[in-house]
């Protein structure tokens, strides 16, 4: 999945309408694997629907937006969460968290023409005097030197077998977060949340400080009634489905008949010791 965030010196920009840049993260499995910022190609609610579908955006996080810019970006298969203030990286936190509600059409008596100047504020003195508007800080669940601070990594993880399942240093870019308020699986985000920039550490990690145990409750059957299109799916498609915050999910197909599809929401390393190698590399 790809989130991106109307952009701007670190905060979420105000105006859909008019970003000039916006931060992209791709998402993996819930977790944040990497970001990047973009310049914003055109002006208006039509132009940005178009540049963010064109870089296969499934999830735009901003603060003001109009009836075209939602509708723009709905035609165009991409879910928006507007009345966003704050740190760009604590939004997209918040918004994978399930903490954010999108405002909705929020921009239509600020007197611009589709983006306003308000996240989504519905105080009497303006912007303000709101103290909301998903700019709180983060609830530190981790107590450490590094909590609620931004930390980049790099790591590998591997399996007890020794097979590697995944390395920020094979993709070339290394891990940032926000440390200790849960970003991360349980024991990777412990470890950071102590470390010192060029400090490297092994951990192992059991399933309940990693991906937890397999639920049989998130193996979920459906009718094709109820969802289609789902006939010409095969066993072993990954696909995602939406939940009630609009965020989307990934699960596996396990079967498929002519009634009823099976999907498995369980991560595939539920049930899984895991092992890292974690390097720290900076913190701000």
């Amino acid at each position: 999945m790809k989130i991106a965030v109307s952009y701007d010196q670190g905060k979420v920009f105000q105006h859909f309408g008019h970003s000039e840049e916006f931060k992209i993260y791709e998402v993996q499995d819930g977790k944040i694997v990497g970001s990047e910022i973009v310049k914003a190609e055109g002006s208006g609610h039509n132009a940005m629907a178009d540049f963010l579908k064109n870089s296969q955006i499934d999830v735009v996080l901003c603060g003001g937006l109009g009836g075209g810019a939602e509708s723009a970006l709905t035609e165009a298969g991409i879910v928006s969460c507007s009345g966003v203030e704050g740190d760009a990286d604590q939004a997209v936190a918040d918004y994978l968290a399930g903490k954010l509600e999108s405002a909705g059409v929020n921009c239509d008596h600020h007197g611009h023409d589709d983006e306003g100047s308000c996240g989504g504020c519905a105080s009497d003195e303006g912007c303000g005097g709101c103290g909301g508007c998903g700019s709180q800080e983060p609830a530190i669940l981790y107590d450490g030197p590094n909590a609620g601070r931004k930390v980049k990594t790099h790591y590998t993880g591997t399996m007890n077998n020794g097979r590697i399942f995944d390395s920020s240093y094979d993709r070339g870019e290394p891990l940032e977060f926000i440390a200790g308020v849960g970003m991360m699986i349980p024991g990777f985000d412990k470890a950071v949340v102590n470390m010192k920039p060029g400090d490297v550490v092994d951990i192992h990690l059991t399933p309940d400080e990693a991906y937890g145990d397999r639920d049989p409750k998130l193996v979920l059957n459906v009718p094709h009634s109820q969802m289609r299109g789902t006939e010409s799916l095969k066993v072993g498609d990954q696909v995602y489905l939406q939940n009630h915050y609009g965020r989307q999910f990934p699960v596996l197909v396990i079967a498929n008949d002519e009634e009823t599809i099976t999907f498995d929401a369980n991560h595939e390393l539920a049930g899984q010791e895991l092992n890292f190698k974690i390097e720290l590399l900076s913190v701000e």
